[in-house]
This record gives structure tokens, C-alpha cells and sequence, in this order.
């Protein structure tokens, strides 16, 4: 069945001058309506990108934001409260910077190495005379390691004090030189393990990136990896996702890197394009079936030949005289032997779906600017009202707690509106599926608690004037 062409979402691809495209049409093969396309064009194009976006009547927008215009699509969105962003806003938190990648571990209580942040220098120097090496010192601002460029070893606190000198790093981010067997890149569709690949350092080194000498293989991805890839994913709520995983000496794993926007073979782009297809066009469209350990088999094949192949689609395994022969190969995982195919039904494909609600909003997390080295100031001189404010010790989360609304709260404010009873409240939040999303919904634009079968326009302004009142107590 699935949803007709009418039906389907109006579909844009979110492009950046600059910048290279993850997505093209191509990649969306058979999508039957127009997709458009709107391009950023950085400066002051917000206004005019939000025009845009409006005019041409889109109600999904695709793509990956850099780290440099983050915040300005964090106000983009909110000004857009009808469009979907895939992957979210919330999810590419982590694209911004490692520090958004440390917090992000931090709240979800994910394994990475001790890791340190400084905004007061000379909190940092004063740590960093006492603290033990060897240290890691990277550049925070933008996910990737830059190809190991700014990602530096130091053995004491001289050399420490020496390349802050040198590289006026801000915040200073540091991390416990984790000793390892090498680090693993997992891609993610759907929360499920799509390819993986070890990389490992030259012999004497200590960096993995293959731009630095180091090589990569794609054989017996430790299962405890894969785990820990798709407990991220699924914590960050994305469509596509890739981990980078330090394999430790001492035995365990360990979060360096985590992102949406990472380098990808055509195919995974393809398989990302079917999925978001599938998963917007309410089954009418097929979900792309990605058999695990698929990439050990394709990383057999030549990386210059991988990197044009396209629309690559495997078939699912189902009894016949062949399978009776081939069906029997078993792989070592886990610690057991299994049957490959059996290993797709422990990792599925899960349809993520819109969150309205806001995780990371930037008055609270955007410390990168709020606490710049020379802060934007409001027009009264004076630094952001909402400005982070760094704790004595700035290796460790705030203890501040975020306000939350509980169900009975939620169901006593929507109870005062009249013409709501109690059976309709459950109605809302079964159909937005928590308290959070339907907070989210009534704040960004309560017309679209309309999806809920009996929630009329009338009732949904009489809704949003009670939410507006409430806030202005």
C-alpha cells in the first residue's frame, strides 16, 4: 500500500555553497514527485533560505549541516516548525564540535576517554602541571580529526604549554592517551551496523588515519563494537549515523568520534536514500535490505572499484536447495558460532521518526560561542543572558538538572483547555509518543496536534493561547 504521490512529503535537498553534497537524485531512485533543492549561501542568507524553503512548499529537508553554520540552522529550524530536517538538528549535534561530542557522552553515559574542557586557561594550565601524561590534545571545533592534522601527543606539561602557545586551541579539549590495537569506523542506517573497518596505526605509531600511513581491513568486527555503535545511534535518534571506536589494549571500547556527516561509498549513500524513502512513504517504498557482515565481502573488492559502484541491493536469505548448502556457513561472533543471516534479526532496521521536542537547545549548549575567547555582546554591552557558565571543575557536567514536565502536569494543563478530557490528553501523547514530543509540538506550532482524531483548528488555538498564557506567568 503506501502512501500515493499526492500523499508523499514534498522532498529538498539541503545544499551549501562550498561545501560537498552527501545526497543527490540519484540517490533517491525512483522517488516519483520533484525534489527540490535549496542552496545556503552563507553571510546573511538566512532570512532568504527560510523564504525559499516556504515558497517551494517543502516539508522535508535533507542534509547535513557544517559545524560553521550549526547554530544558524539551530534558528532556521525553529523558524521552519513544519519542516522536517533529516538527520535533526539534535542529532547533528555532535557534527559541531568534540566538545558536542563529549557532552553528548557525557548524558547518555557512553564509554569514551577521560576527557577534559577548558574554557578558563589558566584552570587548564594549572591542571595540566599536575595531571599525568602522555595527554591527546585535539582542536574541538568540527567533528573529524581533520585526517589526524589537529590531533597531537604530548609527554608533559612543556610540551602541553608549548603547542597551546603555538596553536591558540579554544576551548582547551584534552584527553587520557588511551593506548590501542587500532579504531573502528561503523556506519549506521536505521541504528543498524551497514559497514565496518578496522584501521590501524604504522608500526612505532600512534595514529590510525590512513592519510597519516595507517591501514585499514574489514574482517571480524568485534561484536562488542558493533553494540556500542548501535547503543550511539540509537541514543542520538538517527536516521544515518558512523562511530569511530577505540579498540583499547586494556580490552575495552571506547568512543573517540560520532557523527552524520562522514565520508561514504556511493552504495551506503544509495541504501541511506532507500531507507528515508521507505521510511517517509509509510512502507510504499521498500526498505533496503542490508545483510550484516555484507562489507566483508565488499571490502574484497578493489577501494578504487568501490568507490564508483552503485545501487548495490542484496536479496534476503530464504530456504531452498541452495540455502540448504550455502544457509549452513557459520561465522565466530560473540564468543558462539552463528548462522549469518540469523545475525539481521538481532540487528534490525528501525524507522526513526520526527522528534518535535528539543534535546540540545543551543541557550543552553552553545558554549562554543557563548564562551568564545571574545563573546558576542548584546547591544547593552553586556554577555548573553542565557550564557553557560563554566564550573570550577570543567572536566565534569554542570550539576544543573533541565526542567521537565511530567504526565499529570501535562494532563492538568491540557484538562484546564475546554473541550479536552482526560481521553483525549491520552490521545495526543499515544499518537506523539511521549510527554516530550507533545510539549514540543504545543510550543513549536500546536496546529499540527490536528493529526489527533478529534483535535480540531479551534481547539488546537484554544490550546496554544492556554500554553502562551502559562508561559507568560
Amino acid at each position: 500500500m503506501g502512501l500515493s504521490n499526492k500523499e508523499l512529503p514534498k522532498l529538498g535537498f539541503l545544499y551549501m555553497d562550498y561545501v560537498l553534497r552527501f545526497f543527490d537524485h540519484s540517490n533517491f531512485k525512483g522517488w516519483p514527485n520533484k525534489i527540490e533543492t535549496v542552496t545556503y549561501h552563507w553571510k546573511n542568507d538566512k532570512d532568504r533560505f527560510i523564504k525559499e524553503v516556504k515558497r517551494k512548499g517543502i516539508d522535508v529537508l535533507i542534509g547535513n549541516v557544517p559545524a560553521t553554520a550549526y547554530e544558524t540552522f539551530r534558528e532556521i529550524s525553529r523558524a521552519l516548525p513544519h519542516v522536517r530536517f533529516i538527520p535533526s538538528l539534535d542529532t547533528q549535534f555532535s557534527n559541531k564540535s568534540k566538545e558536542n561530542v563529549t557532552r553528548f557522552a557525557w548524558k547518555y553515559d557512553l564509554p569514551i576517554p577521560k576527557t577534559y574542557i577548558y574554557y578558563n586557561h589558566d584552570n587548564a594550565y594549572k591542571f595540566l602541571k599536575k595531571t599525568k601524561y602522555p595527554k591527546i590534545i585535539k582542536k574541538s571545533y568540527g567533528p573529524s580529526n581533520y585526517g589526524g592534522y589537529f590531533v597531537h601527543k604530548v609527554d608533559n606539561y612543556k610540551e602541553a604549554k608549548e603547542l597551546y602557545s603555538e596553536k591558540k586551541y579554544h576551548p582547551m579539549y584534552f584527553q587520557d592517551f588511551v593506548p590501542m590495537e587500532a579504531d573502528i569506523r561503523v556506519m549506521l542506517i536505521g541504528h543498524k551496523p551497514v559497514c565496518a573497518f578496522w584501521r590501524r596505526a604504522p608500526e612505532g605509531e600512534w595514529l590510525t588515519n590512513t592519510s597519516q600511513g595507517g591501514s585499514m581491513d574489514y574482517m571480524d568486527v568485534p561484536k562488542n563494537v558493533l553494540d556500542l555503535a548501535v547503543k550511539v545511534s540509537k541514543a542520538a535518534k538517527a536516521e544515518y549515523w558512523a562511530c569511530d571506536v577505540a579498540y583499547g589494549k586494556d580490552g575495552k571500547v571506547r568512543i573517540l568520534e560520532c557523527a552524520t556527516a562522514f565520508a561514504a561509498f556511493p552504495y551506503i549513500r544509495d541504501w541511506i536514500g532507500q531507507y528515508i524513502m521507505w521510511s517517509l512513504s509509510e512502507g510504499r517504498f521498500k526498505k533496503p535490505h542490508m545483510p550484516m557482515f555484507n562489507w566483508e565481502e565488499l571490502g574484497k573488492i578493489d577501494a578504487s572499484l568501490l568507490r564508483t559502484m552503485r545501487h548495490i541491493q542484496f536479496g534476503k536469505f530464504s530456504p531452498s536447495y541452495d540455502g540448504a548448502f550455502f544457509g549452513k556457513k557459520k561465522k565466530n561472533y560473540g564468543g558462539e558460532k552463528v548462522y549469518l543471516h540469523k545475525l539481521d534479526e538481532k540487528y534490525k532496521v528501525y524507522d526513526v521518526k520526527r522528534r518535535w521536542s528539543e534535546e540540545w537547545p543551543s541557550e543552553k549548549w552553545n558554549y562554543q560561542d557563548n564562551l568564545a575567547i571574545n563573546p558576542a555582546k548584546s547591544k547593552s554591552g553586556k554577555s548573553p543572558k542565557n550564557a553557560p557558565k563554566p564550573t570550577g571543575d570543567e572536566s565534569k557536567e554542570s550539576s544543573e538538572t533541565d526542567v521537565s514536565i511530567s504526565k499529570s502536569e501535562l494532563t492538568d494543563f491540557l484538562t484546564s483547555v475546554e473541550g479536552i478530557g482526560k481521553k483525549k490528553v491520552d490521545k495526543i501523547i499515544d499518537h506523539f509518543g511521549d510527554v516530550e514530543e507533545v510539549v514540543g509540538v504545543i510550543h513549536q506550532n500546536s496546529s499540527i496536534l490536528t493529526e489527533v482524531k478529534g483535535i480540531t483548528k479551534k481547539l488546537a488555538a484554544k490550546i496554544e493561547k492556554a500554553w502562551k498564557n502559562l508561559l507568560s506567568d
